[in-house]
């Protein structure tokens, strides 16, 4: 799920100045109720509300709709949508699994030759040079990594992957005909 940018502050300008109730503004901003309760309350001084309609995540449209329907959900627009997602298209990989990474290197190689070094690189967030040090046996890990399944390993997506390996698969296909 899409969540909105500054969840808080969305929920405060959202209690403020809509009849929305508590739950539909929890499950628009991936809050619980009673945290939604505490904004309402005042509890929580130090959030400034946002205005969701001035920075284009919701509509007028919209909140009047949810407003007469009390378990209609709130959705995002369509542009706030794309926007969030390209933003959580970056990935970090913590510092406890950048080891697993010539796993899941050697396992795409060997499991899937039509992936380019490129797409390896864009997926598992690292350098052509590792992967082809790797592919050649001269990576300084190259006697003790085990190949295994990046997707398991968390080191990329399971949606990035298969897009992909979409597009590695037509391009093979672009060649042999």
């Amino acid at each position: 799920m899409v969540l909105p940018m500054m969840p808080r502050a969305t929920a405060a300008w959202l209690v403020d100045n809509t009849t929305l109730t508590f739950d539909q503004i929890a499950d628009f901003c991936g809050l619980h109720d009673l945290e939604v309760q505490s904004i309402a309350d005042g509890d929580s001084k130090a959030v400034r509300p946002l205005n969701p309609i001035v920075n284009h995540q919701l509509t007028q449209e919209e909140i009047k709709r949810c407003e007469a329907d009390s378990k209609a959900r709130l959705q995002l627009t369509e542009s706030a949508r794309s926007i969030r997602r390209m933003k959580q298209k970056v990935s970090y990989v913590p510092m406890s699994q950048r080891q697993n990474k010539p796993s899941g290197i050697a396992w795409m190689v060997r499991n899937h030759p039509e992936f380019s070094d490129g797409q390896v690189s864009r997926l598992l967030h690292t350098t052509k040079k590792t992967i082809e040090a790797i592919r050649d046996g001269t990576h300084r890990t190259s006697g003790t990594t085990r190949p295994q399944n990046p997707i398991t390993l968390g080191l990329c997506s399971e949606a990035d992957f298969y897009a992909e390996l979409l597009k590695a698969q037509k391009k093979v296909e672009n060649k042999k005909s």
